[in-house]
């Protein structure tokens, strides 16, 4: 992972190559007195010790002030950032990962929980079997990620200098760059598989009922699908066997004594997708017969009717023991957040044949892990994760080089389209202001003519007149506001629009213009 920053603490220094500082402040044109505010704010939302009334008054001000600084360009403040932090297979192990994992389910509560955070506006989660990433729309950078750490940690029940090591963190273009690569499959242990677009994509439609999903990740990871399914349209990074799945059968046939899955008898548990991928895979490697273990019986028997060919023994989780100890192989795939087979279950059990080495083999893809692995300390079996597929996949990466290559060019001109159109939201504002302040001119000249005109007019003449002056602004801003929108599908056009606002801002001295006290009096 090129770009991954591990997250230090908040002490960390920079280094070359485009990686932001732990610690550094985005607060970029930020004035001295915005500074003192957010730490005025943050001293009160970290503190305990009990203030004043008028000091908890004074820090609710400042945090406000802080807010319509990051909403507002024209406070001289920068764009909120686009932040990503977590830890993936590639730099923490299982055991770490599984404390931070989030079940699909409690996506839409984490997403509450981040949003309740002072400096934090959106929020998203992508939780999986290889990692566990979290993307929030800062208000303010260090701030963010102080709240996010202060979250994963209290979360997971792990001390948050234990956590830090092996924590990445990136800020918008290469946070932006990460979730496009993980979308294509180019960041995933096995490079190219398939499983992880679709897990962005639920990210997303997950968030289309979640408030702090807002409008900044919503496009992010649309993006991103784009992205992902350009990759696999547009190049061969995607062909043959790249699932995790494949990944766990080709390492359970490399352990077999024979390499031949006619002389094990293997066992599955769980029915879902990686259950389903499994099957698939076990059968291209010459496996007739299985034995299915699952919770309820319609997902275990879909899957009997998905491959015809294969050999089903299919039995409910009430069987798992003797299931198991009929078993030389077993591949545990369900969605079970506890330890369903630990070490004194499989001591009590008889070895398997010769054939097979007299080893039980379990490989464990699930993240909780399902089995324990103090069954490594047995003489007849022995245990493997998600982390063990890395003696497997080195091959499946040097093959695939090329199409990497080729993918990168893809994901570099969707995050290029993502820049643009978030860029374009840039002229939002200015649009306002511009539009408030004619209004404005409007408003107070028209009041002029009308007190100088005197009482000599019917409401049918002022209406008329009223409305000529309305006309004559509309027309006048008409093509300066043509100027400024911009749909942000093109990267120059959006560059030639932002140009436009910038002139306008100092033609007509926008930064002096109050939009919500105009709006007020309006």
């Amino acid at each position: 992972m090129q770009t991954l920053q591990r997250c230090q603490g908040l002490s960390a220094t920079g280094r070359t190559g485009g990686l932001v500082p732990v610690v550094a402040p985005a607060h970029r044109g930020l004035s001295q007195r915005g500074l003192q505010a957010a730490a005025v704010a943050s001293a009160v939302t970290n503190s305990t010790t009990k203030l004043p009334a008028s000091h908890l008054e004074s820090s609710k001000k400042a945090l406000e002030q802080l807010k319509q600084q990051a909403v507002n360009r024209y406070a001289g403040d920068k764009k909120s950032s686009i932040i990503a932090i977590g830890l993936t297979i590639h730099n923490a192990p299982v055991e770490l990962r599984e404390k931070l994992a989030v079940p699909e389910a409690e996506w839409p509560r984490a997403i509450e929980e981040l949003c309740q955070f002072p400096h934090i506006e959106e929020a998203a989660v992508l939780s999986t079997c290889n990692r566990m990433e979290l993307y929030v729309v800062g208000l303010s950078w260090h701030r963010g990620v102080r709240e996010v750490e202060e979250w994963l940690s209290r979360t997971s029940g792990v001390p948050l200098e234990e956590l830090r090591p092996y924590l990445f963190l990136l800020r918008d273009r290469d946070a932006t760059h990460h979730l496009m690569r993980v979308s294509g499959g180019l960041d995933s242990l096995v490079m190219g598989e398939g499983q992880i677009l679709a897990q962005v994509r639920q990210v997303y439609k997950v968030g289309q009922n979640c408030p702090g999903f807002g409008r900044h990740l919503n496009g992010l990871f649309k993006q991103a699908i784009t992205a992902g399914k350009r990759v696999r349209a547009e190049t061969s990074i995607s062909t043959g066997s790249v699932s995790v799945s494949s990944a766990a059968v080709e390492l359970a046939q490399l352990k077999l004594p024979t390499h031949n899955w006619a002389d094990a008898k293997v066992c599955i548990i769980g029915a879902g997708k990686m259950s389903t991928l499994l099957v698939k895979h076990l059968q291209s490697k010459g496996c007739k017969e299985v034995t299915v273990l699952n919770r309820s019986l319609p997902r275990a028997q879909a899957l009997e009717e998905e491959f015809p060919e294969v050999k089903f023994n299919i039995h409910l989780m009430n069987d798992l023991m003797a299931c198991v100890e009929a078993s030389d192989v077993i591949f545990a795939a369900s969605g079970s957040e506890e330890l369903l087979i630990v070490k004194d279950d499989v001591a009590k059990m008889a070895p398997p044949s010769e054939i097979v080495g007299s080893k039980r083999r379990f490989v464990d893809i699930s993240v909780p892990r399902n089995i324990a692995p103090q069954i490594n300390e047995l003489e007849h079996a022995i245990v493997y994760n998600v982390d063990d597929l890395k003696e497997v996949v080195a091959a499946n990466k040097e093959g695939r080089a090329q199409a990497a290559a080729e993918a990168e060019v893809l994901i570099r001109e969707e995050q290029r389209a993502f820049e643009a159109w978030r860029d374009s939201l840039e002229t939002v504002p200015t649009i306002k202001a511009l539009r408030s302040k004619a209004e404005a001119i409007r408003a107070a000249e028209f009041e002029k003519a009308v007190s100088r005109l005197g009482d000599g007019l019917s409401k049918k003449q002022l209406k008329a007149v009223e409305e000529l002056s309305k006309g004559i602004v509309n027309k006048l801003l008409h093509g300066p506001m043509t100027a400024l929108r911009c749909d942000g599908t093109d990267p120059e056009a959006v560059g030639q629009t932002l140009s436009n606002m910038e002139a306008l801002e100092r033609m007509f001295q926008l930064s002096q213009v109050d939009v919500t006290a105009m709006a007020g009096k309006q």
